[in-house]
């Protein structure tokens, strides 16, 4: 959200930065500037007049706004203002405003119009505006564009030579689709524009050959770069055998990115140099800002927004480089010496110190790497940017993460399910949420890695694990389904192999495992697996080779890795374990049985969430979010008008601290009446005898509050009997991974024991709604178990929709819990609501796009 205390950087089209924040009185001069560098077309088409200069009552009313009926925003490139946008209310609570903007002729066609639109409707909204209209010249065909590639639903009309338009800003499905869609390229581009330099920039190497600079100059010069390598020296003549410089500018040939290894001192005077050379990002390599304290973090935030004032993103600091092995640029600007072989598998590392280890293991294991991104402190660059970038790379068909925290959670899950239709995304991501995050414990390790499957994230917990999937996934094809082949020569190989199959979640074939047996042949190895690809009850195969004893095999290893290949054309995964030789080229080794069926088990389950539909947002009546701030504006909130204005009704329910009032509201709320425990806590334990139910008459009530004010203290509270049903619960609560998620599970002390939860993110569609009902192992119960009657699991998941809903656009709601809720063949009755409200949550990917 920008407002007049916040400015916010954003990327326009060609992948640079520019700035954008709320005019100010300040500005009126860049105002005239920016005035007259405009053509004379440009002044026309916006003013419908020559307009050569503005007057100066003009002049005071366009930069002095009140930020509600008026707004105004402007754009810098650098210190220069190079485009403003505004909107005018029609009248006093009009919900309509008149809304126009002009960008300077140098600027134009960069999506700044586009950029002024998002955050001038996004003002307007907060505003109360409804709707915007503008008048636009025929002629003026680059600014009816920009309305029109909107989405936005327009009326036209063609009156005395103006084309009026009008249309409402409320974001819809179309708006979001198109905002994503520039989100998508602008990023991609920024990023592309970094992994592809023609020429590269080199501060802080020593002439002396020590240090990280003069390390990644080597590597850099060594790699085989096929653009130009600049170093930038204050003294010397050469390093590293390379010509040097006193500015980047000074080397002649074009530098589009810089390798940043001073002090962060001296970090700042390197942005302007390489700006001045038009360099388009910094890889800071150098320590020392933010993980280093208060002063690091304050000299990390100089360097960003001097990078991104002048038009350039940052990697970085304290991050370990980049690289790409595409044979057109061969770039290695990393404090790695050695890059793995050109491959299909781009990878992204939090971690500098991880990121060397993670690219010395690719190389061990000959898995091919396309393109690699350390990014150390985040300032800028993140693991967001690269999926962007990775999604359209065509030399990348596998994505692999090292993450340590979220920077922004919902926009990574809201990614990630997009890209992992196309291409599988492995993250090494810690399941543990950081202690305090929530009252609710919130998802356990097993939750959290259902919620990366539901967004088609394979989670893996170790760093051979996250090499053992890549492995696969970048040299086989993807299973059908999960019935696994075994083959081997050894019993207790196979064996091995089903026993773990079964521990992963797979099936194992009918008719596997197969033993051919230790004297079986290379010939008769090769056929039997070449039968079980044939199989079609199969799906993947696992194959295990051990050492057969001396003078029992026929045939030598050559053998067996000639007649593999042939053996497994079929097409279908395959993942080997040879205790003795090499496995063929191409085909994932791993050195036991139980990793290689792990990794297939990963790769199983993404192929499975492939096959499953994705699901839509559907409709859902009575929603009023109207109501729903006004519950939210009351001194202390109102959890029942919360809860009511998305659809959610919540049994009456009152408190009572003495017999007298319990009696008193039991009369009220009429008979039968149910009395609990106040303890929240307590309110739902029938089994520690903490409620009494049909109460029929005051004599009842009065009995029942003496019983439990004597164990439990005389606070209660009486609700109506509603019919019986079986319990559940609901809750909301915030992941650091994945931002706000539901949770569904049954009532009752064993299953919170066991932590039986299912989890979703929000925001949920219809089938995630339906997977949380049926995905808790107590689930059978709502089905109809021993034949009880099923209740209605429609209604479970509308009510999930609708919690769901609420958490995607109410960021104050904090937690939230319903418990319990009973569910019956006819619909269900939420008995309690427990919501906690605080400041709204930071919200990244909601509103209009910056970084």
């Amino acid at each position: 959200m920008t407002t007049a205390e916040q400015a916010v950087d954003v990327l326009l089209s060609d992948g640079s930065t520019v700035q954008l924040r709320p005019i100010s009185p300040s500005d009126a001069p860049e105002i005239v500037a920016m005035h007259s560098r405009f053509s004379e077309r440009t002044r026309y088409l916006r003013y419908f007049s020559p307009y050569p200069r503005i007057p100066e009552r003009d002049l005071r009313r366009f930069v002095n706004v009140d930020h509600r009926d008026r707004e105004a925003f402007v754009v810098l490139s650098g210190d220069r203002v190079v485009a403003v946008g505004r909107y005018e209310r029609l009248g006093p609570e009009s919900p309509d405003a008149e809304v126009a903007f002009v960008v300077e002729d140098a600027h134009q066609g960069r999506g700044i119009g586009s950029v002024l639109m998002e955050h001038l409707a996004d003002a307007a909204r907060r505003a109360g505006i409804v709707n915007f209209v503008a008048e636009v010249l025929p002629a003026n065909g680059q600014m009816l564009r920009v309305f029109a590639d909107f989405g936005y639903q327009i009326q036209r009309q063609f009156v005395d030579g103006v084309v009026h338009l009008s249309f409402p800003i409320a974001p819809t499905e179309a708006t979001l689709e198109v905002q994503r869609g520039r989100e998508h390229r602008t990023e991609a581009r920024s990023i592309a524009r970094l992994l592809a330099p023609r020429g590269v920039a080199v501060y802080g190497a020593s002439a002396t050959g020590q240090g990280v600079g003069a390390a990644v100059l080597g590597h850099l010069r060594d790699g085989g770069f096929t653009g130009s390598v600049v170093p930038v020296h204050p003294s010397a003549a050469r390093v590293a055998g390379l010509p040097a410089y006193r500015s980047a500018a000074d080397a002649g040939p074009p530098v589009d990115l810089a390798v940043v290894a001073v002090p962060p001192d001296a970090a700042e005077s390197v942005v302007a140099d390489a700006a001045a050379a038009g360099a388009h990002g910094l890889v800071v390599i150098s320590a020392g800002f933010a993980e280093a304290g208060v002063e690091g973090a304050a000299a990390q935030r100089t360097l960003v927004r001097a990078a991104h004032a002048a038009g350039m993103r940052v990697i970085g600091p304290n991050c370990l480089g980049v690289a790409n092995t595409d044979p057109t640029v061969r770039l290695n600007a990393t404090l790695a010496s050695r890059l793995p072989v050109a491959g299909r598998v781009g990878i992204f590392s939090q971690s500098g110190a991880f990121g060397v280890a993670l690219l010395a293991e690719a190389d061990r294991r000959g898995l091919g790497l396309s393109s690699f991104v350390s990014a150390g402190n985040r300032a800028d660059v993140s693991g967001n940017d690269l999926l962007q970038y990775w999604q359209d790379d065509p030399s990348t068909g596998v994505i692999m993460l090292y993450l340590e925290t979220f920077g922004n959670p919902r926009k990574f899950a809201r990614l990630v399910r997009r890209i992992g239709r196309d291409k599988p995304v492995v993250a090494l991501a810690s399941p543990a949420r950081p202690a305090g995050l929530d009252d609710s414990p919130g998802p356990d390790s097993t939750a959290v890695g259902a919620l990366f499957a539901q967004s088609g994230v394979i989670r893996v917990d170790t760093v051979g694990e996250l090499l053992d999937v890549g492995a696969l996934l970048a040299n086989q094809p993807l299973p059908a389904g999960d019935r696994v082949g075994v083959v081997g020569n050894s019993s207790a190989l196979t064996g091995l192999a089903a026993t773990a199959c079964t521990t992963q979640g797979l099936t194992v074939a009918a008719g596997y495992p197969r033993d051919v047996g230790p004297r079986a042949s290379a010939v008769e190895f090769a056929q039997a697996l070449a039968a079980a690809a044939a199989d079609e009850s199969v799906d993947a195969l696992v194959a295990l080779f051990a050492p057969p004893l001396p003078g029992q095999f026929t045939g030598s290893e050559a053998d067996v890795n000639a007649a593999m290949p042939a053996a497994l054309s079929a097409g279908k995964p395959t993942v080997v374990t040879f205790l003795v030789g090499r496995a063929p080229v191409g085909m994932p080794s791993y050195p036991s049985v139980e990793e290689a069926v792990r990794a297939l088990a990963r790769v199983t389950g993404y192929a499975d969430w492939l096959r499953r539909l994705p699901g839509t947002l559907p409709e859902l009546p009575d929603i009023d979010r109207s109501a729903a701030s006004t519950a939210l504006r009351a001194e202390g909130a109102d959890p029942g008008s919360l809860l009511a204005a998305y659809g959610i009704d919540v049994v009456d329910s009152v408190s009572a601290s003495s017999v007298e009032e319990a009696v008193d509201a039991a009369t009220r709320l009429g008979f039968p009446v149910a009395l609990k425990v106040a303890a929240a806590g307590l309110r739902h334990r029938l089994d520690l005898g903490a409620v009494r139910l049909d109460l029929s008459d005051a004599a009842a009530v009065r009995r029942a509050c003496s019983e439990l004010a004597a164990s439990f203290g005389a606070d209660v509270l009486v609700q109506p009997m509603v019919p019986p049903g079986v319990a559940c619960v609901v809750e909301l609560v915030e992941d650091p991974a994945f931002g706000p998620v539901v949770g569904f599970g049954l009532g009752g002390v064993a299953t919170e024991l066991l932590g039986d939860r299912a989890w979703r993110a929000v925001p949920l569609t219809d089938i995630d709604a339906l997977e949380l009902v049926d995905e808790p192992r107590a689930a059978p119960l709502l089905r109809g178990h021993r034949g009880a009657v099923p209740v209605d699991r429609a209604a479970l998941a509308d009510l999930l929709l609708r919690v769901g809903r609420l958490a995607d656009e109410q960021p104050r709601v904090r937690s939230l819990t319903l418990n319990p809720v009973l569910a019956r063949p006819d619909g269900l009755s939420v008995l309690h609501a427990a919501v906690r409200v605080g400041s709204a949550v930071p919200r990244p990917d909601t509103g209009p796009r910056r970084l």
